[in-house]
């Protein structure tokens, strides 16, 4: 449900429009530094305002509510709180009638009996993923010296990405993307056959980012138009490095030492500038739609933080179930 993890154990809340959002994090090891402005960096990649994001930018400043004491975690729950305060729910006047096509507003109206605030997306939103972010910031401290990295690689099909953002801007339109991540410094074994495996769980996490779609390990798809002897990595050293890294860093779903790499694909941003057809849910017939709001022409652009996070909070899961980690001066013993 809106719980992920086993040993480091998230929690996600709120709605886009509503008073707040934010995540829980339980077991995270105490002792760790911790401060507000160690959240700055990662949170300004994720922000809106700039050119191709959402016109909606909010101060995103977290609040510490609990498992932090004079700069350190406590090893108790640690509740990361971020106010709404550029919320404008009057913008979604008529969705509970009328669904955007593309978003989730059909779906959860059927399955929450119309109960559910919809305004912006509402618990189904982009906005949640800040929490995501947030809970990254501190998952990146506990898997140190191993990092995560991500970008993106192209947008709507381009690698000229601001041509691409502009011209769908100019056209009323959106556009998706690729992100690209790789996870390195990881020890070998990490990952729990058979439903466990790494890459299941990291696609369990990213798969639950609003948007995303696709996803592949390595060289992906391109791999089943390779023969073995041009896919197989041959071993450097017994250390486990190898000569090339088409199979991502992953065998048998238990990282082998080298980088873990994925691609994520994003979908176009669902709500446009241009008339959609849709449904009036009240009368049962077609309808059209010109939804308001604010809204990202191509919403990738804020998501390789996203998605790092998401590969920081797995690779901290899977450490964290080999060994008790406690920390003394920010490093763990």
């Amino acid at each position: 449900m809106n719980v992920f993890g086993r040993n480091l154990r998230i929690e996600i809340f709120g709605e886009s429009h509503g008073p707040a959002v934010g995540i829980i994090l339980d077991g995270c090891p105490a002792g760790i530094e911790l401060e507000p402005g160690d959240f700055a960096t990662d949170l300004a990649r994720r922000k809106g305002g700039r050119p191709g994001t959402t016109a909606r930018v909010e101060a995103d400043e977290p609040r510490l509510q609990s498992g932090v004491h004079r700069g350190r975690t406590t090893g108790s729950p640690l509740l990361i709180l971020f106010e709404n305060a550029d919320a404008r729910p009057a913008d979604y006047p008529d969705v509970d009638r009328f669904p955007r096509p593309g978003q989730a507003d059909f779906t959860v109206f059927r399955k929450y009996g119309g109960f559910a605030d919809r305004r912006g997306g509402g618990h189904f939103s982009g906005r949640l993923t800040i929490g995501l972010v947030a809970a990254g910031v501190v998952a990146k401290k506990i898997i140190r010296p191993a990092a995560a990295r991500c970008e993106i690689l192209s947008c709507g099909g381009s690698k000229d990405i601001e041509a691409a953002v502009a011209a769908a801007a100019a056209d009323r339109d959106s556009i998706g993307g690729i992100v690209e991540g790789v996870v390195s410094g990881l020890p070998v074994g990490l990952g729990e056959p058979f439903f466990d495996s790494f890459e299941s769980v990291l696609g369990h996490l990213l798969f639950s980012v609003p948007g995303i779609k696709g996803l592949e390990f390595g060289d992906g798809f391109r791999i089943a138009s390779l023969r073995g002897s041009e896919f197989n990595d041959a071993f450097i050293d017994a250390s486990g490095r190898t000569r090339t890294n088409h199979a991502g860093g992953l065998n048998g779903g238990i990282t082998n030492g080298n980088g873990v790499v994925f691609r994520a694909s994003v979908r176009p941003t669902a709500t446009i500038g241009r008339s959609q057809e849709t449904v009036d849910l009240v009368e049962n017939r077609p309808a059209s739609l010109s939804p308001g709001g604010r809204h990202d022409v191509c919403f990738a652009l804020r998501l390789p933080v996203v998605c790092e996070a998401a590969a920081a909070i797995v690779a901290a899961d899977f450490l964290l179930c080999q060994k008790n980690i406690t920390f003394n001066n920010g490093e763990a013993l």
